[in-house]
């Protein structure tokens, strides 16, 4: 697109974007129970739904991880700031030191509870971490599965990780503690069709009380270790529609909601009764590639189609939403940088690669399908249809399917034979530092995820920067080696960072928003 074209098509996207207009809200279709403390209770909309198992490792739902921030305990928690992304600060722990290169010493809070009532022990980190390496669970918190994994607990109150029977360092769940929401031992016991999938049962500022409609109701756990909560619970509420989201925060019906689209965050922003708060996410947006499938099992036709997308014009579209990064992992991840040879727009290299790989101006191609949602992330229609333009004028025969979340959610994970469509939209969030939990996830052969991808050279590449003996050697590998492979084989095209971006109530002070969109409201009140 020139110039001209572009400011024009931006222009017809402000426009557009007002358009939803003067939706009418029945105050009667919000969370009843949740006001009979009105400007007490948290009222909380989230922008996707949650799944019904509330088992921690056996969803990827992050409606539910936000849930979970609130209910359950951590060993430690990471602010991630661009400026600190491994800054940790203990909660569960109260230390975590190497004992030798696959040694990890973990010390434990005493005197903590689960909500339940029982006392939280060593058992109950031993339980989590062996359950969650199991290589059923979807969430898939660990770098190595239960075989390989030996924990030991030699009092109530200290842990012992022992990595060497498989092969990789200890130093990986230094990272991984802060993702990990700890259940009880008991609980684990049940298995995966015991009570981990009826409720959430933590040892976190909050406790979970029921499932109501689309309302999450939680409420102030009074033994908590740091202190009772101020606010006496919390409402957490699908809604899919974001001008929905934002009219019921003007009302007064909600205190906080997330997801906003740019032109409603410049809409509020003059407003002296909401507060806005942006932070640069864990989340990066992808474009993923059915690498299991013909034509994007080739990797210079994946590399043609990121050479014909100008990911500039997307940040611009997202407007406060979107951050730009060159890499696979946001900035707030270990191990980032901006690699040089991440693909940039151009047309000439996009055709080029298309004559090598047998398909000069994409002659003989075959139709394409790109999937995409509306309602949970901002602007993914717009943008969605600028990345089909572009496709389509280097001869790519795209076609752009957008989906409801629901539909979207079905059809989005890889499967024999390859998956639905041949690209999709989609971001991947993980409230931990560790750049793994993105990048081993969906690009080495034994998790292939979205793409589907197989490729002997990037397994080596994430095996060597997993097995590195510390963590400056780990980073040294994955910027100078794995993260450079990754950009050359394409596997998916990383379009931007999100910017989490949530508006609430002015009069609710003492949230932390962490970068994967939890929040910390433990210290939180109404003024």
């Amino acid at each position: 697109m020139n110039d001209i074209s572009r400011r024009n098509f931006l222009a017809g996207l402000g426009a557009a974007g007002t358009g939803a207009g003067l939706l009418q809200i029945n105050p009667d279709f919000l969370f009843s129970s949740a006001f009979a403390q009105s400007g007490k209770t948290v009222v909380f909309l989230s922008a996707e739904n949650i799944t019904g198992n509330w088992d921690p490792t056996g969803h990827t739902t992050l409606s539910q991880k936000n849930i979970e921030g609130f209910v359950m305990g951590f060993l430690t928690r990471t602010p991630m700031t661009v400026e600190k992304p491994d800054e940790v600060v203990y909660e569960l722990a109260t230390s975590i030191k190497l004992l030798d290169p696959n040694k990890l010493e973990i010390k434990l809070r005493e005197g903590v509870k689960f909500h339940d009532g029982k006392p939280f022990k060593a058992e109950d980190v031993k339980a989590t971490f062996e359950y969650g390496s199991g290589p059923d669970r979807p969430a898939q918190f660990y770098p190595g599965p239960t075989e390989t994994l030996v924990i030991t607990t030699p009092d109530d109150y200290t842990v012992i990780v022992d990595t060497s029977k498989g092969g990789y360092p200890a130093h990986l769940f230094i990272f991984l503690a802060s993702y990990l929401p700890i259940m009880s031992a008991t609980d684990v016991a049940g298995g995966p069709t015991g009570p981990l999938t009826q409720r959430l049962n933590g040892t976190g500022p909050f406790k979970f009380v029921k499932q109501e409609g689309n309302a999450t109701i939680l409420e102030a756990y009074p033994d908590y270790f740091l202190g009772t909560p101020k606010i006496p619970g919390i409402s957490f509420n699908f809604v899919g529609d974001s001008t929905t989201r934002m009219l019921s925060l003007l009302n007064g019906q909600a205190s906080i909601v997330e997801r906003l689209e740019p032109e409603q965050v410049t809409s509020l922003q003059g407003n002296d009764k909401i507060a806005i708060s942006s932070v640069v996410s864990v989340e990066n947006k992808y474009l993923w590639f059915r690498c299991s499938k013909a034509p994007f099992d080739n990797p210079l036709i994946r590399k043609a189609a990121c050479h014909a997308i100008d990911r500039s014009m997307i940040v611009e579209i997202l407007g406060s939403a979107g951050h730009a990064s060159s890499n696979y992992v946001s900035p707030v991840k270990f191990g980032y940088i901006d690699l040089p040879n991440y693909p940039e727009y151009s047309p000439e290299k996009c055709q080029a690669l298309l004559a090598e790989a047998g398909f000069p101006k994409g002659e003989g191609l075959p139709p394409l399908e790109y999937i995409t949602s509306v309602g949970f992330y901002p602007k993914t229609k717009e943008y969605g249809e600028v990345i089909t333009a572009m496709l389509q004028e280097q001869g790519f025969q795209v076609s752009l399917s957008v989906l409801e979340i629901a539909a979207w959610n079905e059809r989005l994970y890889d499967r024999p034979g390859g998956g639905p469509g041949h690209m999709v939209d989609c971001g991947w969030s993980t409230g931990s530092p560790e750049p793994d939990l993105v990048l081993r996830t969906h690009f080495h052969s034994t998790s292939k995820r979205i793409t589907g991808i197989v490729d002997k050279e990037l397994d080596a590449t994430l095996d060597k920067e997993r097995s590195a003996p510390s963590l400056d050697e780990r980073k040294k590998i994955l910027q100078t080696e794995t993260m450079p492979m990754l950009a050359e084989k394409v596997p998916a095209l990383s379009l931007f960072t999100s910017v989490m971006i949530h508006a609430m109530d002015k009069s609710l002070a003492g949230l932390f928003i962490y970068p994967d969109g939890s929040m910390d409201a433990s210290k939180a009140a109404f003024s």
